[in-house]
């Protein structure tokens, strides 16, 4: 019964709003539109009943910073490098089965587009030839529940240069592992970003998109306070999404950013200092 629920809900949600490549006023009616006629099944809007404010983080003193709140994804945007300090957003049981479902939205209904609203935000034909993908933090896989959330997924805050070879490799397998990992657990908490440093390459038309040299993903489940990190460089790996498993710990002293601050000082320190891989469901990604 529950999961004919779940595939109702889907269903109820179906639409694909394609937003134009060049921030149109018939793009800026499309989103007005949809923020009038928001996504509703029996007449109630999707709300978290997780805590919310597991999805802040605490940056570090003088990083440039321009905090960014849509529907379903929180973007901590950098403006200075044109590219997101971090990127948070819950994924519960109940949306993984809705972006599963048959009739979920499809990536390729969708294009990458510019937030007028977020300063410095770079547009979707400054990545071209590049070298580099326009990498989603959040990634569309679990934003499929939801056109919302789908469409501004695609927004430029969202986005990070990434080499193919990382975006469409063990990145993607960690991605689909975390979304696995999402159908067996109430809720899950995360954080993607880059690792940022000084002196990073930069590429685009004026040659002010900063270039990670790494990535991370930090993930939380509240029910059980269980918590692992990745760390990944910026190429293509030779091993397995499992080997780059580490603590947030270990995230936190390479970023600086303060992740799950609101919970109690004691489980704080416990879940942000150990990481087992094996204590998470064991997924083995399409190759």
């Amino acid at each position: 019964m529950k999961n004919l629920l779940y595939i109702l809900l889907a269903l109820a949600l179906t639409g694909c709003a394609i937003p134009s490549d060049n921030g149109s006023s018939s793009h800026d009616e499309e989103m007005q539109q949809q923020q009038q006629q928001p996504d509703t099944f029996l007449g109630q809007r999707y709300q978290s009943t997780g805590d919310q404010s597991l999805l802040e983080v605490k940056l570090p003193d003088g990083v440039s910073n321009q905090t960014v709140k849509y529907d379903h994804i929180t973007i901590y945007f950098n403006p200075g490098n044109r590219i997101p300090n971090c990127v948070a957003y819950e994924l519960t049981n109940t949306q993984v089965a809705m972006a599963d479902a048959p009739d979920a939205e499809q990536r390729e209904d969708y294009k990458f587009f510019r937030d007028k609203k977020a300063e410095n935000c770079p547009d979707w034909w400054e990545y071209k030839n590049s070298g580099y993908d326009r990498g989603h933090m959040a990634p569309a896989m679990d934003m499929r529940w939801n056109k919302t959330a789908m469409q501004q997924c695609f927004y430029m805050t969202n986005m990070c240069p990434q080499r193919h070879e990382l975006n469409d490799g063990e990145w993607r397998h960690m991605e689909e592992a975390i979304h696995n990992w999402g159908r067996k657990n109430d809720r899950l908490v995360i954080f993607t970003g880059p690792i940022l440093s000084k002196n990073m390459k930069k590429m685009g038309e004026r040659h002010d998109i900063a270039i990670p040299g790494r990535f991370f993903k930090v993930v939380y489940a509240p029910a059980s306070k269980r918590a692992i990190a990745f760390v990944m460089d910026n190429r293509g790996l030779e091993k397995s999404w499992t080997n780059y498993a580490t603590t947030i710990d270990e995230v936190e002293t390479l970023t600086g950013i303060d992740f799950l601050a609101s919970l109690d000082d004691d489980i704080e320190t416990a879940v942000e200092s150990k990481q087992d891989i094996k204590q998470w469901p064991k997924y083995t990604p399409r190759r």
